[in-house]
């Protein structure tokens, strides 16, 4: 952490949550939807970061891969919760972090989140669906510009005008601040781990959720089932009209799961 300044935000006092993003947008798109839930309920502390390369953290030229990557996020959390018991919560690339930080923290970690996690590293082999659009307004895509309407188009399954105006203000928002050259590098010579992820030493036995998108045609939802035993705790949902942002496109469903999940990290016991 000394070779680095990683912004970060923190919100209302309690457990520490660990909120990270996904690869390209920053903590808006975490702050995004969780901050709704946590509005109306307290006893949690949320720490919001930006990953290096996204938001307000610069991609130094000495990061290398994703292992790197990882190094930071736990020297991160040595520096700010020191040897504090938390939550983690990830999407996508951030769920992909979260997995390897298991690896490293895990007898202090007291649950997790993975919405729509990366669990296989190379896209080429990923088992994904087709991208398939469910609702699609002209309207709102007409308002558009064109490079709007080609980053909306590219992920969005519902595409309405509520949905494109989160997908503005909590993700594209970051992508247009990202540092494009420095996440491509990373994305093409170290993205996947050095080291094994998913062979666990032992399950990860703390309240888990994977929430994935049926029509997710980044990461999809089949890989993130094949890791599922690793979490005997676990919940996993698979919801329809719901594509790589699926906690945008179904709000209400990913909220609930949110709080359930909650509960039962308020209810466990070792």
């Amino acid at each position: 952490m000394d070779n680095i300044i990683v912004n970060y935000h923190i919100c209302g006092e309690g457990r520490p949550i660990l909120m990270l993003h996904g690869f390209y947008p920053d903590h808006r798109l975490m702050a995004g939807c969780m901050e709704p839930i946590f509005n109306q309920r307290s006893g949690w502390q949320r720490i919001y970061l930006d990953l290096p390369g996204m938001g307000k953290t610069k991609g130094e030229s000495w990061i290398r891969n994703s292992d790197d990557i990882l190094k930071i996020v736990v020297d991160f959390v040595e520096k700010v919760i020191p040897n504090e018991h938390f939550l983690i919560a990830g999407q996508s690339y951030g769920g992909y972090l979260a997995q390897g930080l298991v690896t490293r923290k895990r007898e202090l970690i007291d649950g997790m989140v993975l919405i729509c996690p990366a669990v296989v590293a190379n896209s080429s082999q990923r088992n994904v669906p087709e991208h398939n659009v469910i609702v699609k307004d002209i309207d709102v895509l007409s308002s558009l510009t064109k490079d709007e309407a080609n980053e909306f188009e590219s992920m969005a399954v519902v595409q309405s005008q509520k949905n494109w105006e989160r997908f503005r203000d909590e993700i594209l928002s970051g992508v247009l601040v990202a540092d494009g050259p420095f996440l491509d590098r990373i994305q093409q010579d170290g993205y996947e781990f050095l080291f094994e992820i998913h062979n666990l030493s032992k399950p990860f036995p703390k309240p888990t959720l994977i929430i994935t998108g049926r029509q997710d045609s980044t990461v999809g939802y089949r890989d993130a089932w094949d890791i599922f035993e690793n979490y005997p705790r676990g919940t996993f949902a698979v919801l329809d009209m719901a594509g790589h942002n699926l906690q945008i496109e179904q709000e209400a469903l990913f909220n609930t799961m949110i709080k359930e999940w909650l509960n039962r990290v308020e209810e466990y016991k070792d």
